[in-house]
């Protein structure tokens, strides 16, 4: 079971459907920065052999995540922060696709060339995997301000 905790209410399914990057603690401590998908209840971050995140998860899975925004021309400040115990998972491609195309658009013919072969290698041959985080506990917080002109 989840815990949710929020002040003053704003939708946290649509503030984490946004192309944002999170910040990912794990033992270490270390953070990084990650492209997230938020689907299902879960955070679906791709990695693999060749990622610290991957051996560090193996060898500890508590992860603490944070994605946030702060714009200060119009005072919206709101933050998301997820902990809970990450497992490796099998990569699925349709995930992946849904991930990659909310970063970088539909037209995979302009996205760099790092990314497109997450889509049509092997994941089996190159290792990678999910990382997936069922969040025990979710904190939602909006600090947004009033600016004054």
């Amino acid at each position: 079971m989840i815990d949710v905790v929020t002040s003053q209410r704003f939708d946290v399914d649509e503030f984490l459907q946004q192309p944002l990057t999170a910040r990912m603690a794990t033992n270490g401590p270390t953070v990084r920065p990650v492209w997230f998908l938020w689907e299902s209840g879960a955070f679906w971050v791709l990695t693999g052999p060749w990622a610290r995140l991957f051996d560090r998860v193996k060898e500890d899975p508590s992860v603490a995540l944070v994605v946030d925004e702060c714009d200060l021309a119009t005072g919206r400040v709101r933050q998301v922060i997820a902990r809970g115990r990450a497992e490796l998972v099998p990569f699925d491609v349709e995930r992946g696709r849904r991930k990659l195309v909310r970063y970088l658009g539909t037209d995979e013919s302009l996205w760099d060339a790092r990314f497109v072969h997450y889509l049509h290698d092997d994941p089996g041959e190159r290792g990678t995997m999910w990382l997936r985080l069922v969040p025990t506990s979710l904190t939602a917080k909006d600090l947004s301000y009033s600016v004054t002109s």
